[in-house]
């Protein structure tokens, strides 16, 4: 096995990847399109696929997949709430990359809650225009403000020290809280009603589907900030943008928004956007969506490669895969690394 199939190709993928594939020893043709059940048959003919977050590996794709010959399917990131385990267990290998840059990601987190409340953006545009007033452009002081943090992995965590950097408070919550590590954990209804920012730093699974929603958001201070670089389906989005427009919500940044798949990665300037509540989150000046980019750094983007083809390395060699994930694991997450034998 040297060929690799890799789909919803981007030039930053092919630069990364090509400057790892000759270490490695593999071929690798790239596909511009996503993953799917309509482009699942082009990858006839190879063992190995390499996927991304916003690929539609259903049942039907996995099933395609597994007829044509694919035995692995190695994502090229940390997510995956995209897959339909339960249809590759006993069929395809699946695998991702479980930490890539944190710093990446929660930098971004906090580089949009920046933007958007000093108004940076608006400036921007202003100043381009030769428009020097400030009239509209008032922030706030994030030193002292509460910042809630839902989720304390690896992200949550980084997160949290920035914010500690401005000098500001810190709840969070998580149903497996991070030992020893002095971080203050309260219930959502409590960190919803006590914080100034919201920053969700959770995997989507069916617990946290839909965490934020008109409940949750009314338990929110009048005019609270809320930050998304984690997962869309976290939010409701038509709660979110209900709240916005009813002034309940100061404002929100998003690096990800539940419908993405059909919009985000792809240059659309030309089209009608045929979602109202996307379109419609974009319009409001309190908020700002960016196209799923937290992770795009020169270090995630070599991490992300080379972790990526790591793992086909160890698959090619009947090695054990560290990275492998399985729904019979605890919490779907990936086999214990001490794990030597293969999920079937």
């Amino acid at each position: 096995m040297s060929k690799i199939c890799f789909f919803d190709t981007k030039p930053y993928d092919r630069t990364y990847f090509d400057s790892y594939k000759e270490q490695f020893g593999f071929e690798i043709d790239y596909f511009e399109p996503k993953l799917n059940a309509d482009t699942a048959i082009m990858a006839r003919g190879y063992e190995v696929v390499v996927a991304f977050v916003n690929d539609t590996i259903d049942a039907k794709t996995i099933d395609i997949l597994y007829e044509e010959g694919v035995r692995l399917i190695a994502m090229r990131c940390a997510g995956y709430n995209n897959i339909d385990f339960k249809a590759a267990y006993g069929k395809i290998h699946v695998v991702r990359v479980p930490a890539y840059s944190p710093y990446a990601v929660a930098e971004h987190a906090m580089a949009l809650l920046l933007t958007l409340n000093r108004k940076i953006h608006r400036a921007y545009n202003r100043t381009r225009e030769h428009n020097f007033s400030l009239n509209g452009l008032t922030g706030f002081d994030l030193h002292g403000k509460t910042m809630g943090v839902i989720g304390t992995g690896k992200i949550g965590r980084i997160f949290i020290d920035i914010c500690k950097g401005f000098g500001m408070e810190v709840l969070a919550y998580d149903p497996y809280p991070a030992k020893d590590s002095g971080i203050n954990y309260v219930s959502v209804e409590e960190l919803c009603r006590r914080s100034d920012v919201i920053s969700l730093h959770c995997p989507l699974t069916k617990d946290t589907w839909h965490l934020i929603n008109k409940d949750t958001l009314q338990l929110m201070k009048k005019g609270t900030y809320i930050i998304n670089t984690s997962r869309g389906a976290l939010i409701n989005s038509e709660d979110l943008l209900h709240a916005i427009k009813e002034e309940q919500i100061g404002g929100a940044v998003l690096d990800v928004y539940e419908e993405e798949t059909e919009f985000f990665y792809e240059d659309l300037s030309g089209e009608i956007i045929k979602d109202d509540i996307l379109s419609g989150l974009i319009s409001m000046p309190n908020v700002i969506v960016t196209s799923h980019q937290a992770f795009l750094t020169k270090e995630a983007l070599n991490n992300i490669a080379e972790i990526t083809l790591q793992n086909i390395k160890d698959y090619a060699e009947g090695a054990g895969l560290p990275n492998e994930i399985c729904y019979r694991c605890t919490k779907l997450d990936h086999c214990d690394k001490n794990e030597k034998n293969r999920c079937f």
